[in-house]
């Protein structure tokens, strides 16, 4: 099975292909979070230039929504953190995921699963951006500042203001 799944952004739209296959928990934890509306009014509330772009989960006040419980982690599912790809976001705690995602925006190898330790977990890819990489690229480009407690929030917030979901 693969899903597409699209944000319309403030700043366009964004193309995403879920793999169910080598990330079954964390796709279809995404998949559901999607279809139930859940990304939209969020934003992306942690840009790092040559790293990553963060959202799914806070609103512009910075309050995180409720989420469901936390997934298993499947970063030992071969899949790399490469420009594009998308990896579940988490706490400290291997196991922590659940609505939080990044975008890679360059090849982010230290943050592939290297063992089952505390610090070798990684983080699980688990889709990938097939149109729209230009628009995640204008997301890195924008200023960032503190914001409640967040440091490289975007001074002009990047609303997810829609979120279609469809089968590949």
């Amino acid at each position: 099975m693969m899903n597409l799944v699209t944000f319309e952004t403030t700043l366009g739209q964004i193309k995403i292909k879920v793999d169910h296959e080598l990330a079954p928990i964390s796709a279809q934890n995404f998949i559901d979070y999607a279809e139930s509306g859940f990304y939209n009014g969020t934003i992306f509330h942690r840009i790092i230039p040559d790293f990553v772009v963060q959202g799914g989960g806070l609103d512009a006040e910075m309050n995180q929504k409720k989420t469901q419980p936390a997934i298993e982690n499947e970063a030992d599912n071969g899949l790399k953190n490469k420009r594009g790809t998308l990896s579940m976001a988490r706490t400290q705690a291997p196991h922590s995921a659940t609505s939080q995602f990044f975008i890679n925006l360059k090849d982010n190898d230290f943050l592939d699963h290297r063992s089952p330790d505390l610090h070798g977990w990684g983080y699980a890819v688990f889709a990938e951006v097939i149109e729209g990489m230009d628009i995640v690229d204008k997301m890195a480009a924008v200023k960032t500042g503190n914001r409640m407690g967040h440091s490289d929030v975007p001074v002009d917030d990047i609303y997810i203001e829609n979120t279609l979901v469809s089968e590949a």
